[in-house]
């Protein structure tokens, strides 16, 4: 019956694997279906091809007419015209069209398309939409319009980017900065001086253009929508979308591979790509090494937080995952029977009879390692000259900017080896290596690659290589052997059915083409079994559904979190505060009303960066909150007194020091709530520990307080500091606090020991006794708002103002103190017996190893450290729905509501300070 929690349907998933198992079986049998519905139809005839594989790293051999284009992102299923899919705003730097002027109003789209149209081709449940830059300066409004409109038909949306714009952010940035980097060459070297100069400006372009790029998706953006973003040109859009609309949902994915975050901290704006990348849902590549580079570099440039699910930055968790991509293997396999390839194959295997085939197929370009490749099979013939008339290698080189010195440079050091390795082992009838500058048509590739015997892929540095998914795609017959880079995205997929090599290592290359070429026939195709079933399971569609099916995921778990601890409702906080006659304020500091911390503030020795300092935006905003006389202000701390004087001895407000030992109202003296019997032997043996892990852990230090010690790795490498806090977890629960009657308190980045009972709920009791008799109050406290960035072992303040409900549990309270319709909490002469149980309850919020410990230790509640019960019998008159309990940034917490930064933390500051002054 609906509304029966017992009703489900028990194959209903439960968790993110189960329901991403379902769709990918439900995904299977609809390919099943389309394939069994097809079976009798055959690939169209004169379908050329343009080998896209040799120019991008992720783009493969698929070329598609414009009826597939249509069809393939048409928004309904032609099958069944009842349901809208939900859409797909795929935005990449170019569309999957060139677009060619023919006259004012008139344009000629060519179709050039790759494995990303390919791949989106078998979305069939999505409405996908394309959204990127024509490649063509359109400056007059007329062409805009025409070009607009003829793009419209393609389900193209195009992006207008001058041409200024154009060379600083796709010529400057994107290819002569990024591109380079993430491949591991370094920056430009030649021009340093003037590289240095430009950089600025470039680095402005592409902000600009990312920005144009958001400025379309939002204008064609609709509610439910899907962004997808693609590759290092467009690192800044997710941030600027979601600076726009916090509840769109954004994919990011890396089409190249992401260096090790000693080398991505080379870029001057390292910071700023990091941090924009993480404003999307889900950010993926190509293989776990990627991912895992991308984590280190969020941590320790930016000093978040990284877990097994991704980055976690201010409460927020944006999914790290690999998702590597594959080819539309069907395509090729069927292509191999059409008559044009079979009469291509014939051909070649006439031309090459009796000579076992060797197939290089790359772009000519610095990270192929095409010179190093043919080097090698130089050696592998000085070694083995009864080879030398056995064997051919044909390197297919295709041309790419041209126009660029050190492509020039590239093609003319290849040509060169090539002519000398020809003169020295060619013959007058055959030579070695034949080298052809240009691509192949999509049926010649198709017949070279089934005949080839061994590929050769000696990449320095690819995103994937998909050419080595399409060589054994076409080698169903021949199962010859893949001898493939270790550097290449493909090795972590295909790297059990090939031999892998490292290209700089010449010998090593010049033995593994031996090998391949004396492998027995049983072990080429166990081999080749291997990897054919990866890259047919494997497909771009697979890979396409997959991402977008984890991210639609991601969204559902990030919703989750945060119904688990709903965002505050400002504005009724606000009106509750205004309907209210007695106010109090409980604030923690530290990433509560601090600055937001930067490892980048610690350099050369400048320590000033490890002391808490009040957030410039607040301090004006705050003293005049002080000055109402019906708001009483407590900042609740676990640091020093030092450091509160340092940020609030201006300010006429209560502070408590070290959870609530210390005490001070405005400008007045420190009054202690230490137990004269408080038991603190532990502490030099304590402090000889942390010396220890300090001296050996760089970055890290401590910090020596009245009644605890705090050992902070905040500024240390965040792998390290994770490993030497547990080691020295574990040297201090087995010695020198074995008996000791005191806590210890993971924090982020830090371990924290402190005597038994010191938590920030106790000190409440303290507070609210001294505010009593200090001010003299009249009338009870009707508002509470309690926020901070407490630890889990602290946030017993939240709970401390939680109405106490016989014989139900915390969890059950917990939940009724979320229904504003509760009754309120009464502290008034009329149940005084009620409020004298409610009070000694709430006098000390000690666990149950604390109440354990507090039986036998030395410490001992003594008789001042109490406030009276007439005192605490008009303390509070506390309606459920004047009671507010907000966590910073910590998304699993005991608190009612969540502020996701000590921004948003200061914002509500201001907005009670406003709200005042007009009220």
């Amino acid at each position: 019956m609906p509304g029966n929690k017992c009703n489900v349907d028990p194959a209903t998933p439960k968790s993110r694997t189960e329901r991403l198992m379902k769709e990918r079986n439900l995904r299977k049998l609809n390919r099943v279906f389309n394939l069994n519905e097809k079976a009798g139809d055959s690939l169209r005839d004169g379908e050329l091809f343009s080998n896209d594989s040799a120019f991008t790293e992720t783009e493969n051999c698929a070329s598609l007419n414009e009826e597939e284009l249509s069809e393939g992102i048409d928004g309904y299923d032609r099958q069944d015209q009842r349901l809208p899919k939900q859409r797909l705003l795929v935005v990449a730097n170019r569309l999957p069209v060139s677009a060619v002027r023919q006259g004012k109003d008139s344009w000629q789209l060519e179709i050039s398309v790759g494995g990303l149209v390919s791949a989106l081709l078998g979305l069939k449940e999505f409405d996908a939409r394309w959204i990127g830059w024509a490649g063509v300066n359109v400056p007059d409004e007329t062409g805009q319009e025409a070009l607009t409109k003829a793009l419209a038909e393609k389900k193209c949306i195009p992006v207008f980017l001058d041409e200024d714009t154009v060379h600083q952010y796709y010529n400057g940035y994107c290819n002569n900065i990024i591109w380079p980097l993430f491949h591991y060459l370094g920056l430009p070297q030649e021009d340093r001086l003037s590289t240095t100069r430009s950089f600025q400006s470039q680095f402005d372009a592409y902000k600009k253009a990312n920005q144009m790029f958001a400025n379309v998706v939002n204008e064609n953006y609709e509610e439910g929508d899907v962004v997808w973003c693609h590759d290092y040109h467009l690192m800044f859009l997710p941030k600027c979308l979601k600076e726009k609309n916090s509840n769109i949902k954004v994919g990011w994915f890396l089409h190249t591979p992401f260096p090790s975050s000693e080398i991505h901290r080379m870029l001057p704006s390292r910071r700023d790509l990091l941090e924009s990348v993480l404003a999307a849902d889900l950010v993926g590549f190509h293989t776990y090494d990627y991912a895992r580079h991308f984590v280190s570099a969020c941590t320790r440039i930016l000093g978040l937080e990284g877990t097994p699910e991704g980055v976690e930055n201010q409460g927020k968790l944006t999914r790290v995952a690999a998702f590597p991509i594959g080819i539309d293997s069907d395509r090729f396999i069927r292509a191999l029977e059409l008559p044009q390839v079979q009469d291509h194959i014939k051909e070649l295997k006439e031309r090459f009879a009796g000579r076992k085939v060797m197939l290089g197929v790359d772009r000519l370009d610095m990270i192929k390692g095409i010179p190093q490749k043919i080097l090698a099979f130089e050696e592998f013939l000085e070694e083995n000259p009864e080879w030398r008339d056995k064997v051919v290698l044909l390197q297919i080189a295709v041309p790419t900017r041209t126009d660029v010195p050190e492509y020039q440079k590239l093609s003319s050091q290849v040509h060169e080896i090539v002519g000398r390795i020809n003169g020295r082992f060619g013959t007058l009838t055959a030579v070695p290596i034949h080298h052809l500058d240009r691509s192949l048509d999509f049926h010649a590739l198709c017949a070279l690659y089934a005949v080839t015997d061994v590929a050769l892929i000696t990449s320095l540095r690819d995103g994937m290589n998909l050419v080595s998914y399409e060589f054994v795609a076409c080698q169903a017959s021949k199962k010859g052997v893949l001898i493939l880079s270790e550097f290449a995205g493909a090795a972590q997929s295909l790297g059990a059915g090939a031999l892998l090599v490292n290209p700089w290592n010449i010998a090593e290359v010049a033995a593994s083409i031996s090998q391949a070429l004396n492998m027995p026939a049983d072990e080429r195709e166990k081999m080749h079994q291997h990897n054919f079933m990866h890259v047919t399971t494997h497909t771009s569609q697979e890979w396409a559904a997959t991402f977008v099916s984890e991210l639609n995921d991601t969204i559902i778990e990030a919703q989750l979190r945060t119904r688990q601890v709903p965002l505050l409702p400002v504005k009724v906080a606000v009106e509750r505060y205004l309907q209210s006659n007695n106010r109090l304020l409980v604030l923690g500091f530290n990433s509560t009303l601090t600055e937001p911390a930067s490892t980048q503030g610690v350099r050369g020795g400048h320590i000033r960066e490890l002391q808490s300092r009040l957030h410039l935006e607040i301090k004006e905003t705050l003293k005049k909150l002080c000055d109402d006389q019906r708001t009483n202000i407590v900042i609740l701390s676990g640091s020093d007194r030092a450091v509160l004087d340092d940020n609030f001895r201006e300010y006429n407000l209560w502070l408590a020091a070290e959870n609530g030992m210390f005490l001070r109202h405005g400008t007045g003296e420190w009054m202690t709530t230490m137990p004269e019997n408080l038991n603190m032997d532990w502490v030099d043996s304590v402090k000889h520990v942390f010396e220890y892990f300090t001296e050996r852990t760089p970055g890290s230090h401590f910090e020596l307080r009245e009644t605890s010690l705090v050992w902070n790795y905040k500024y240390a490498e965040s792998h390290f500091g994770k490993l030497q806090s547990k080691d020295m977890l574990q040297h201090l629960w087995t010695g020198p606090i074995s008996n000791a009657a005191v806590d210890v308190v993971q924090g982020d980045r830090s371990v924290e020991v402190r005597s038994v009972g010191v938590t920030k709920g106790a000190a409440i009791d303290r507070i609210l006794g001294e505010i009593v008799r200090n001010k003299g109050m009249k009338s009870p406290i009707d508002y509470v708002l309690c926020a901070g960035h407490f630890l889990s072992k602290d946030e017993d303040v939240y709970t401390f103002f939680e109405p106490e409900l016989p014989c139900e549990s915390l969890a059950l309270a917990r939940t009724r103190s979320l229904d504003p319709a509760r009754t309120s909490i009464s502290m008034n002469s009329d149940s005084i017996n009620q409020a004298k149980a409610h009070q000694l309850m709430k006098q000390r919020s000690l666990s149950t190893l604390e109440r354990s410990n507090f039986r036998s230790a030395a410490w001992r509640p003594i008789v001042h450290d109490r406030m009276s019960l007439p005192e605490g019998s008009s303390v509070l008159d506390l309606k459920a729905e004047n009671f507010f309990s907000c966590t910073v940034s910590r998304k699993q917490s005991d608190a009612r509501y969540l502020l996701q930064s000590s921004d948003d933390v200061v914002a509500l500051i201001k907005e009670l300070t406003e709200s005042k002054s007009s009220n």
